[in-house]
C-alpha cells in the first residue's frame, strides 16, 4: 500500500463528511446503513482487487462481455461495414478500421446487449440476481425492501427498474424517493456498459470488468449517500421486508429479444438527442464564457480562458485529489468528471479515452479510479429523465420527487466519487487489472 492508497482511504470519510454537511438532519444518522454500505464496498473491492480468485472471475466477466461485445458486432460490420470496425481492427475480408465512429461501433452495441437483457428476464436469471442483491441490502443495512429492490435493479438496469417497485411508489418515504432516485443516477445499465467497453477497450483492455465491479460498487454507496442527505424519519411501508420484483413478462423468448431489441433502440434515441441537445448548449455557453472571459482578461491585461468544462475542473479538483488520483493527473481527471455533470458521462469516458490514447495520464491509477468515478448517469439530463419518469409512475407524488431530485443529484455524484475512493484504496499499480 503506497501514499495514494492511504489518500484515497481517507477520501471515502471526507466525502461522507461533506454529504453530512449537506445533510437535511445531521443528528438523524443512520449507522448501521453507513457501517453496512461501507462493509460491502470494501468486501467486493477486496474481493476483485486482492483475492486471487476474486481476480479470475473479474477477468473471467471481463473475457465475457469483450466476446458478447464481438458477436455483436458481427450485426454492426453487415450494416455500416469498414465503420464498424473498431480501431486496428480487421474485417474477414481484409478491409481495414476507418477509425473510432460512436454511432456505428458503440451505440449498436446498446441494441444488442438491450435484447440479450430481455432474454435473460424471460429466462429468469436477471430476476433472481435481483432478488439476490436486494435479499442482502435488506438484511445487512435494515432498509425498505422497495429501496434494497431499486437499487438492486439499478446495477443491471435504468430507469426502467423504478417498474420494478411501481406499487410501492406512490407510498413511499421522501428518503425512500430519495434513495431511488440517487441509485438510478449512480450506476449504469447493462445496456450502456456495453458503449463504454466500445470506447474504452483498444486503451484499456480491462474496462469491462471495472465497469462491472463499478456498478455493483455504486448501489451500496447511493444507499448511502441519499441516507446521509435524507435520512429516514417515517417508518417505511416495506421495512424490512423482502418483495418481488414487478415486470412485465413477454410469451416467448423471441418476444423477449424484439421487445429487448426495440428498447434499446428508443434508448439509442435518447442517447443520440441528450448528446446533439446537451454538447450544443454546453458549446454555447462556452461561447458566452470565452466573451465573459476575454473581457475580464482585458481588464486585468491577462489572457483568461473560460470554458464550463474547465469551470467544472476546478469545482472538482479537491474531490479528485481526496479520492486517491496523483497531483500530475488531478488537472486532466478533474475536468474530466466534472464534464460529466453537464455533458453526460458519455462525454466523459470518450474525452477519458481520448486521454488515454494521446498518453496524457501519468500514473495507471488515474485512469482506473476516473473509470469508477464515471460509471453513473450522475448528470444534469439524467436528473430530468429520472424525476420525469418515476413521476408518471406516481404522478401524485410529482412535487416531491422534483424537489428531492437536485439533492438525489447531489448524492449520486458523492456516491460515484465513493466508489472510486473505495477502487483507490485497494488498487495497486502492478495489478494485472490495468493490463
Amino acid at each position: 500500500m503506497d501514499l495514494y492508497n492511504i489518500i484515497s482511504f481517507g477520501g471515502i470519510f471526507v466525502l461522507l463528511l461533506f454529504a453530512w454537511v449537506c445533510s437535511e438532519n445531521r443528528r438523524m444518522m443512520n449507522w448501521r446503513v453507513i457501517i453496512w454500505g461501507i462493509v460491502l464496498q470494501f468486501v467486493l473491492a477486496i474481493f476483485v482487487f486482492t483475492i486471487p480468485s476474486g481476480t479470475r472471475v473479474f477477468l473471467f466477466l471481463n473475457d465475457i462481455v469483450v466476446k458478447v461485445l464481438d458477436s455483436a458486432s458481427a450485426g454492426t460490420q453487415f450494416l455500416f461495414g469498414r465503420l464498424a470496425l473498431a480501431p486496428g481492427a480487421t474485417s474477414q475480408q481484409g478491409e481495414t478500421s476507418l477509425g473510432f465512429f460512436l454511432a456505428f461501433q458503440a451505440l449498436p452495441a446498446i441494441i444488442f446487449f438491450s435484447a440479450l437483457m430481455g432474454a435473460l428476464y424471460f429466462l429468469k436469471i436477471m430476476p433472481m440476481l435481483i432478488r439476490c442483491f436486494a435479499s442482502l441490502f435488506t438484511r445487512l443495512m435494515r432498509i425498505s425492501g422497495a429501496e434494497s429492490m431499486c437499487a438492486s435493479s439499478n446495477i443491471f438496469v435504468g430507469v426502467e427498474s423504478a417498474l420494478t417497485i411501481r406499487p410501492h411508489i406512490s407510498k413511499m418515504t421522501r428518503s425512500e424517493l430519495n434513495t431511488i432516485l440517487t441509485a438510478g443516477m449512480a450506476t449504469i445499465a447493462s445496456s450502456v456498459l456495453a458503449m463504454y467497453v466500445a470506447m474504452l477497450r483498444s486503451q484499456f483492455p480491462m474496462i469491462a470488468g471495472h465497469l462491472i465491479s463499478a456498478s455493483i460498487l455504486s448501489a451500496p454507496a447511493a444507499v448511502v449517500m441519499s441516507k446521509i442527505i435524507i435520512p429516514e424519519g417515517e417508518r417505511p411501508e416495506t421495512l424490512g421486508i423482502n418483495i418481488k420484483p414487478e415486470y412485465s413478462k413477454d410469451s416467448n423468448i423471441l418476444e423477449a429479444i424484439i421487445n429487448g431489441a426495440n428498447a434499446g433502440v428508443k434508448l439509442v434515441v435518447g442517447i443520440c438527442a441528450l448528446l446533439l441537445a446537451f454538447l450544443g448548449i454546453v458549446a454555447l455557453l462556452d461561447l458566452f464564457l470565452s466573451g465573459i472571459g476575454s473581457g475580464i482578461g482585458r481588464i486585468l491585461g491577462v489572457e483568461l480562458h473560460l470554458t464550463l468544462k474547465g469551470i467544472m475542473g476546478v469545482v472538482f479538483y479537491p474531490f479528485t485529489i481526496i479520492i486517491g488520483i496523483p497531483p500530475a493527473d488531478a488537472a486532466e481527471i478533474s475536468r474530466v468528471i466534472g464534464e460529466r455533470i453537464v455533458a453526460t458521462e458519455v462525454a466523459s469516458y470518450k474525452d477519458l479515452s481520448q486521454l488515454l490514447k494521446d498518453g496524457m495520464l501519468q500514473h495507471p491509477r488515474s485512469a482506473v479510479i476516473c473509470t469508477y468515478a464515471l460509471c453513473g448517469f450522475a448528470h444534469v439530463a439524467s436528473l430530468a429523465i429520472f424525476v420525469g419518469g418515476i413521476s408518471a409512475l406516481a404522478p401524485t407524488r410529482r412535487r416531491d420527487i422534483s424537489l428531492i431530485g437536485p439533492k438525489a443529484l447531489l448524492a449520486a455524484t458523492l456516491a460515484c466519487l465513493m466508489t472510486a475512493a473505495v477502487a483507490g484504496t485497494f488498487y495497486m499499480n502492478e495489478s494485472i487489472l490495468i493490463k
